[in-house]
């Protein structure tokens, strides 16, 4: 059966699927993934809201994609996908194909872990001892381990961490857990499987992080999909660096010392040896004060106090990296701490450090309220990724994992060996900046992809009005979140709630969430304001749906991966155009060096970076055929200023106005 037939309005998916549409866009989408299987090429496709862009890719692969690899930008399409679209695909087509989910193995219960945390008579807190509780009758009913299937324990509750391993943590094949292991049984059922569906974090932890006596998964993959792929310069730039956290040092010396005590007390004081540790990691984070800021290394200045305590930081994790070596033969875990303690400190040693190759990277510091990260970042992430998609390995050792990381007779790839055959499709709805790839292409390397796009099928100037308010004050004035607040109230009163408040920043979802609050309480407004961070995401998406009438202000983790269908969502207010932060140390080395090589950083990276974003945060909007609305940007740069009409070009053909009357009527009819 051929894909047009399969789309049809007589095939298998609409005798399947209730409602089903035939999209010409879905069919020409699924042909250009089938012919990118058939060639094993490299495709990137963007396919808008409505398209059905699951279907176009799950069709071809189910029917002749071989060995399947799905990654999804977040944990959410990650479930849906395994759960809903993959099962109800396959029952559809009638083929026998195994499927498997594999998430990151902090979502796995570790036997272990649970252990000492039975153990353990120093638990922080009633509820925590409650939760373990609940986390053990789980494990034993659980055939899967997957703390998502326990609903019983918040998925924020604090005893995850103590019940669950890291890859800094997990004893590997010395566990006596080992062919138990809930991560490994993930693993083998991936191995044996035709589709395995994971995240884009997990996907390049296995391409990056390679674990000792761990199958990798790309090796044996004939197609690999990236959906929601926008996401993937920013989680490929993660893994491609490296970093050390005060956490982590903080961590080391908490495992180091509960370990130490019960598993050789008699061989080492192990307060006097932890304390220094303990000590200088504490004076790293004081050496900035209190202000939360992000500063390149070469910022600091070479008489900035940070350098000497990180020397004083590495001498004390040196001698606790040798106290725990002279007591590893006693047990795996110390072993493992001390393994640790040897991975940090070539972390610590390698930060400021000379480049290690002639890729640019930069080293910087993210200082928080608490703590503070060092991290050493690739300026571009285009070649190692190009290299590894190809088979080559990484270059020069840029990046690569250490050789004490690196699995016992795993060979590294050279340039000479034969590419292997793969098909790499790259799909989202939103990758283009009116309909130019370049941006998207050239961050991952990509030059050599075939792009397309397929506009959303919705009637978009019929469904949805976008509207730029006239009098708000430049996105830069101290007033302009209480003037867009201001600006918006008659559209939710028009609306009877039942909105978004997209802010670009956390500081302007409170003080949002704060005016609305007033303003109702002073209008005697009946719309419960739903504010990020109160609740986890689930629950306030829960609380807005039920309440049918709740305004949630919420910043970049409500601007995609949420989908709320109806009348439960009929207006979307974006306070501002998501530029990237001005303090972003890695941004503004990547600005430089394009300045230095003839580029206009501006409009060649910033300008369609915030267009990509904001397509994302305006198609919270409309997502179905039937959805009507309003989408309200608060940023008079989008009227004032040249590269305005470029970026609401790009987005959906909605029908545009400034007069708030209209507007009102519009929202009044719906």
């Amino acid at each position: 059966m051929d894909l047009p037939t399969i789309f049809s309005a007589s095939g298998p998916l609409a005798r399947a699927f209730d409602g089903y549409h035939v999209r010409h866009e879905q069919i020409e989408m699924a042909q250009a993934v089938a012919q990118a299987i058939a060639d094993a090429s490299t495709v990137v496709l963007e396919a808008g809201t409505g398209v059905g862009k699951t279907a176009a890719y799950l069709v071809p692969s189910l029917l002749e994609g071989g060995k399947v690899i799905v990654s999804t930008g977040t944990k959410a399409l990650q479930d849906q996908l395994f759960h809903r679209d993959l099962p109800a695909v396959r029952a559809a087509l009638a083929v026998p194909v195994k499927v498997a989910l594999l998430k990151g193995r902090s979502n796995y219960l570790c036997w272990h872990h649970l252990n000492n945390a039975n153990q353990d008579a120093l638990l922080s807190s009633r509820q925590e001892v409650k939760d373990l509780g609940l986390i053990n009758r789980f494990i034993h009913l659980s055939p899967t381990g997957d703390k998502a299937e326990c609903p019983t324990v918040p998925e924020h509750a604090t005893i995850w961490a103590r019940v669950t391993s890291t890859r800094e943590n997990c004893l590997g094949s010395e566990c006596q857990h080992y062919t138990d292991c809930f991560v490994m049984k993930a693993r083998r059922e991936a191995q044996d499987a035709d589709v395995v569906v994971v995240n884009h974090h997990l996907f390049f932890a296995d391409l990056m992080l390679r674990e000792e006596g761990v199958p990798e998964l790309l090796p044996n993959a004939q197609t690999v999909i990236f959906d929601e792929a926008h996401q993937l310069p920013d989680t490929a730039t993660l893994f491609f660096g490296d970093s050390v956290s005060t956490a982590q040092l903080l961590d080391l010396l908490r495992d180091a010392l509960a370990t130490g005590q019960t598993q050789a007390r008699d061989g080492v004081n192990w307060n006097d040896v932890l304390a220094p540790l303990d000590r200088a990691t504490r004076d790293l984070r004081l050496c900035f004060g209190p202000q939360l800021q992000r500063l390149a290394h070469p910022q600091l200045g070479e008489t900035h106090p940070v350098h000497s305590a990180l020397l004083t930081l590495r001498e004390a994790l040196s001698e606790v990296r040798d106290a725990l070596e002279s007591q590893a033969d006693r047990s795996p875990d110390l072993a493992q701490l001390q393994r640790r303690a040897h991975a940090l400190m070539q972390r610590l040693s390698a930060w400021g450090a000379p480049e290690r190759s002639n890729e640019p990277e930069l080293c910087w510091v993210d200082v928080g309220s608490h703590g503070l990260q060092l991290h050493r970042t690739p300026i571009s992430v285009a070649d190692v990724f190009r290299r590894q998609r190809l088979g080559l390995g990484l270059a020069d050792d840029a990046f690569a994992p250490d050789e004490d990381d690196q699995a016992p007779g795993q060979a590294k790839p050279t340039a000479d060996q034969e590419a292997p055959r793969r098909a790499w499709i790259f799909t989202s709805a939103t990758l283009a900046v009116k309909n130019d790839f370049t941006h998207f292409t050239q961050a991952l390397g990509l030059e050599d992809a075939h792009c397309q796009a397929w506009s959303s099928p919705y009637d978009y100037p019929a469904q949805a009005m976008l509207y730029v308010p006239e009098g708000l004050p430049q996105p830069s004035a101290a007033n302009h979140t209480e003037a867009l607040v201001e600006a918006a109230l008659p559209l939710i009163r028009a609306n009877r709630g039942r909105a978004f408040v997209l802010c670009t920043s956390h500081r302007a979802v409170q003080r949002a969430a704060d005016h609305l609050k007033k303003l109702f309480e002073e209008g005697a407004d009946p719309f419960p304001v739903l504010r990020q961070g109160d609740a986890p995401r689930p629950t306030l998406l829960e609380d807005f749906r039920r309440a049918g009438n709740a305004v949630l202000v919420g910043s970049h983790s409500f601007w995609e991966g949420i989908d709320v269908k109806g009348d439960a969502l009929t207006l979307v207010v974006i306070d501002k155009l998501p530029f990237a932060p001005p303090d972003d140390p890695v941004l503004a080395k990547r600005l430089e060096l394009l300045e230095r090589e003839g580029g206009n950083p501006f409009m060649e990276h910033q300008v369609p970076q915030a267009i990509i974003a904001l397509k994302q945060g305006a198609g919270r909007l409309i997502r179905s055929e039937t959805d009507r609305g309003v989408l309200m940007i608060g940023d008079v740069r989008l009227i004032e200023k040249p590269y305005g009409k470029r970026i609401w070009q790009s987005l959906p053909p909605m029908r545009r106005s400034r007069k708030l009357d209209e507007v009102v009527d519009f929202l009044r009819s719906l």
